[in-house]
């Protein structure tokens, strides 16, 4: 796993920031109008806003006194890149276990 990718994982191991990245997923979002649903202040979703953007999973823009942030779908095709991989190796691996088990047969 790159550094990359574990900082993904990182920045997704908090339910607060699964729940942000979700809000932002279907569009762009104020960061008063995420932190309403969560129950934190804006100031605590600013901190969770700069670890998904550190992630690439999100950015955000000032646009006069109001920040809105949106979602950077290629932090999350990084994720599905690694699982891709991941399930090639054990698809493999399996693959492999298979043809052990067909041999004993015979």
């Amino acid at each position: 796993m790159t550094p990359a990718t574990a900082a993904l994982f990182d920045a997704l191991g908090d339910p607060t920031r699964r729940a942000i990245v979700s809000h932002v997923s279907r569009g762009p979002i104020s960061v008063s109008a995420l932190a309403r649903p969560l129950g934190i202040s804006v100031t605590a979703v600013g901190q969770h806003l700069r670890v998904l953007e550190r992630a690439g999973l999100l950015r955000s823009m000032k646009q006069g006194r109001i920040r809105s942030c949106s979602l950077q779908p290629d932090g999350l095709r990084a994720i599905e890149r690694w699982a891709q991989a991941c399930r090639n190796e054990w698809e493999a691996r399996l693959d492999r276990i298979g043809d052990v088990l067909d041999g004993l047969e015979d």
